[in-house]
This record gives C-alpha cells, sequence and structure tokens, in this order.
C-alpha cells in the first residue's frame, strides 16, 4: 500500500509516505506558512522513494480538531491531490494521531489524553483508550480547563498536547505526574498515515467530496463522534 498523509491543524506542518509497511516523514513548525510547504513536502518524500504521485492508493489527512484555517488547507489539498488521481482520502482524527504518539517509545499507558490549545481560553481534548500497538478512536471535546473532567481508567496514564503548555496547571489538576506529560508534541503525518492503514482495511476511506473536516467549537454541548 502506498499513502501519503498530511497533517496541517496545528502550528506544525508535516506530510508523510506510507510505503509498504515503511513510513518516512517530513516536518517544520511554521506558522501560516503551511500553504506554501505542504506542496513542496510532498514532493520531497515522492522523489526521495522515487516513485509518482500516479503510484500512489490514496491521500490520508487530519481532519481536525485544529486551527480552522489549517483544517480547511489540509482537507483541501488532501481533496485537490485525490481529484486529480481519482483516489480516495482517508480523514483522520487530530487528536486520535496525537494520542498515538505516545506509544512510540517504551510507554504503555492504558489510556492517553491528547489536548490541544483552543484558543480562546479553550482546549481540544479526546481521552483515547490503549489497544496494543494503538490508540482508539473516542469523542473528541471543547471547553475550558477547568471544567475538564477526564475518568481515567486504572493503572498507566498518559497525557500530551499544546494545552498543557498553555495552561501550566491542568496536568496537577487532572492528576498527572510531570513524567507522563509531553506538552511540546502536536499532531504529526507520521501518525496520520499510520492510522489511516488501519482505518484503510476497516474500509473507512471515502470520495473526496465527502471528507469533511471536524470542528467540535461548533457544537460544544455535545462530543464529536469519533468516525
Amino acid at each position: 500500500m502506498r499513502l501519503i498523509a498530511l497533517e496541517t491543524s496545528t502550528e506544525q506542518c508535516s506530510a508523510a509516505l506510507y510505503l509498504d509497511g515503511e513510513i518516512h516523514a517530513v516536518r517544520v513548525r511554521a506558522a501560516r506558512r503551511h500553504g506554501e510547504l505542504i506542496l513542496g513536502q510532498v514532493e520531497q518524500l515522492l522523489q526521495e522513494a522515487d516513485i509518482s504521485r500516479a503510484s500512489l492508493d490514496g491521500v490520508a489527512v487530519g481532519r481536525g480538531p485544529g486551527a480552522f484555517t489549517g483544517v480547511r488547507l489540509g482537507l483541501g489539498v488532501a481533496q485537490g491531490m485525490a481529484f486529480a488521481l481519482d483516489r480516495p482520502v482517508v480523514p483522520v482524527s487530530t487528536l486520535q494521531a496525537l494520542a498515538q504518539q505516545a506509544l512510540q517509545g517504551g510507554c504503555r499507558p492504558t489510556a492517553v489524553l491528547a489536548a490541544l490549545d483552543a484558543r480562546m481560553g479553550e482546549i481540544y481534548w479526546s481521552l483515547c483508550p490503549v489497544r496494543g500497538e494503538r490508540v482508539e478512536r473516542a469523542p473528541e471535546q471543547v471547553g475550558a480547563p477547568a471544567a475538564v473532567e477526564v475518568a481515567w481508567p486504572e493503572a498507566k496514564r498518559y497525557a500530551l498536547g499544546s494545552a498543557f503548555a498553555a495552561f501550566p496547571d491542568l496536568a496537577t489538576r487532572l492528576g498527572l505526574e510531570a513524567s507522563a506529560v509531553d506538552a511540546d508534541a502536536l499532531p504529526d503525518a507520521r501518525e496520520v498515515a499510520l492510522l489511516a492503514v488501519d482505518a484503510w482495511e476497516r474500509g473507512e476511506a471515502v470520495a473526496p467530496e465527502e471528507a469533511q473536516p471536524v470542528y467540535v467549537r461548533d457544537d460544544v454541548a455535545r462530543p464529536a463522534a469519533p468516525r
């Protein structure tokens, strides 16, 4: 399988190529420059792998929640590529992709809290259970940090994301030790690609026009259902 993945929902702009079981990724933190960077990252990965766009099976993308402009940009680029190639799109939860980073090293928590700074005094968050080598999709919510209530499962817990840098007391309030928090982590196309392969195998690839962004702030009263 060959998938190109895009993630532009935060200040980090990244692309990844899943190539027959291997993932190659490039990333840069460059706020407000995603539009001029993302296609160059895609071409870099394809050239390094010596393959063409036409050989891709599909396009994966982080579909939010995240910055409005960044999420729209990523979806737009993914849809444009998919339309041109007559390939499907695989939308992946930005928060699930962020949570998946917790499993990269030796850390094996039973649940991962992914939380991003949503601006306006709020955060996007999702508590993702862990099953084997993957975090599972979970409802995505938005709200003030002081109002976040997390029903942690027993055993090991871990959290990551920019919300913990923006609101330093959040980890303490949620009962997290400093060693169990990565406040510098941002969603990355590498995990988008990894999770997109699983989603593809579950039959979750969609036609380009059916790939839609998720803005949980549009409906604060209810968490967004996993997709």
